[in-house]
């Protein structure tokens, strides 16, 4: 060894290259079955898509929906003259 390469120096970048190569493997693997897990569940629902249709035609899953459900509210035909006023009067100050 030369004078500027002591034994915890060495130690030190052995431990951190052996803990780098750690992780990296630890990702891969993570990646790998990531993978794996979407392959097999892009499969499953094929094959349910398959089951359900008539003639084995693939189709397209049904969608879940996402947010709240619409509303519709209906006015009478004062209401509705009313919120036209409404609109009218915020109208004014702009």
């Amino acid at each position: 060894m030369s004078e500027h390469e002591t034994s915890p120096r060495t130690t030190g970048v052995t431990v951190l290259t052996l803990v780098a190569v750690a992780c990296a493997a630890g990702v891969a693997d993570a990646l790998r079955r990531r993978r794996e897990r979407a392959r097999r569940r892009t499969q499953g629902n094929m094959e349910a898509a398959e089951a359900h249709t008539p003639h084995g035609i693939p189709t397209i899953p049904r969608q879940r929906r996402a947010g709240p459900r619409t509303e519709a509210v209906w006015l009478t035909d004062a209401e509705r003259d009313a919120f036209a006023g409404l609109v009218r009067r915020f109208g004014e100050y702009d």
